[in-house]
Order: C-alpha cells, then sequence, then structure tokens
C-alpha cells in the first residue's frame, strides 16, 4: 500500500498514533530552530514550529510530490512558563517538583501542509498528585523522562503521577487526533472511508 502523508517528526509517539488511525506515513527528517521568541506566547510558539516543521518537510521533498506534509510541536506549561525535555537529571527532577500536586497545561500544535496550509492547536489540563523526591528519582532512573516536555511521559510509567486529564490524551502524547483528523479531512484524506474501503 503506498503512503498517504509525510510526517516531519522524529517522534515514536507521533508514529503510533497515525498507525492507530490508519493513516500510512513516510517520515522526512526536518531541523528548525525551537528558540521561544521574545514575547511569544506559548501557543504561538507550538503553532509556530508545527508550521515550520511542516513547511521544512514539504521544501525537502521532490517537486512533483503530491503527498501532505504533516508537522506537530507540544509543550508543557506550568505558571505560564514553557517546560522543554530536560537536559540533565537536575533539570527533570526541578521539573517534576514543579508539576507536583498541580495542574499544568499540555499545549499540541498540528499542521499540514497541503494544497492549502492549516493547522490547529489543542489545549490540555493535566493535573498531577504529589510526588516525593524518592519517585522522581527513579521515574528519571528509568530513562523515560529524558527526551519528554515536561520530564514525563502520560503514555508510560509517568501515567501514575496523573489524577485529572481535561482535554486530549493523545494531544498530551504528542499528536491530538481529533484535530489531526480534521486537518487530514480538508486535505481529502478521510479515515473512516479508508478503514471501510480497507476491509472490502
Amino acid at each position: 500500500m503506498t503512503d498517504q502523508i509525510f510526517l516531519a517528526s522524529r517522534s515514536p509517539r507521533r508514529r503510533e498514533l497515525l498507525h492507530q488511525i490508519g493513516i500510512r506515513h513516510r517520515l522526512v527528517d526536518v531541523a528548525v530552530d525551537e528558540s521561544i521568541r521574545q514575547c511569544e506566547t506559548p501557543s504561538a510558539y507550538v503553532v509556530r514550529l508545527a508550521l515550520a516543521k511542516a513547511r521544512a518537510g514539504a521544501a525537502k521533498l521532490a517537486a512533483g510530490n503530491r503527498l501532505p506534509v504533516l508537522g506537530a510541536d507540544t509543550a508543557v506549561v506550568a505558571g505560564g512558563e514553557l517546560l522543554g525535555k530536560p537536559a540533565d537529571r537536575g533539570q527533570a527532577l526541578a521539573m517534576l517538583r514543579r508539576l507536583s500536586g498541580q495542574t499544568h497545561e499540555v499545549l499540541t500544535a498540528v499542521a499540514l501542509v497541503a494544497e492549502q496550509t492549516e493547522s490547529r492547536l489543542s489545549s490540555s489540563q493535566v493535573s498531577f498528585r504529589r510526588i516525593d523526591r524518592a519517585e522522581a528519582e527513579a521515574y528519571w532512573d528509568s530513562g523515560e523522562p529524558a527526551d519528554k516536555a515536561g520530564g514525563y511521559a502520560i503514555q508510560g510509567a509517568g501515567a501514575i503521577f496523573v489524577s485529572h486529564l481535561q482535554g486530549s490524551y493523545s494531544g498530551v502524547m504528542g499528536l491530538p487526533l481529533f484535530e489531526t483528523a480534521e486537518l487530514l479531512a480538508n486535505a481529502g484524506i478521510k479515515i473512516l472511508q479508508l478503514s471501510l474501503t480497507a476491509r472490502k
């Protein structure tokens, strides 16, 4: 079966989520500057990066490519401050202390470059129970938090810290499927129709 889109992301979670809804895809490797701009809001930041990744992916492809290119970006926001991926153990433990017993926001933007370029933004509220130091240290030692925004993975062992989620589980993972399906449908890729066709 042929690919339906290109994915401008190295994230295995995004690949898993596309597989979950039956979207066949091929990776296109991109590198974009992820520095936050002065006075840029977290929501503007993630939308800008999702668009930049999708556009960079489209620019790398051969002339005449007809497949849409999907890009996405996720940020954890606590008290109005962006929490990126922890650089080291100390930073990861500080992030977990910051999130412990509090509610934070997870923003994920998704963008699609096709005949038209569109983006969507998903916002979720995630509440953590209190995390003691020994737990935080053991979690870091597991290796899971190292490359995750905010220093945790909701689809992994980090789920034990989540007492409440309001919003999109897939968005917190890194690719909001509702918004992604909207963009794909606008580009002529209708997910349920694909599923029904595949069963015939």
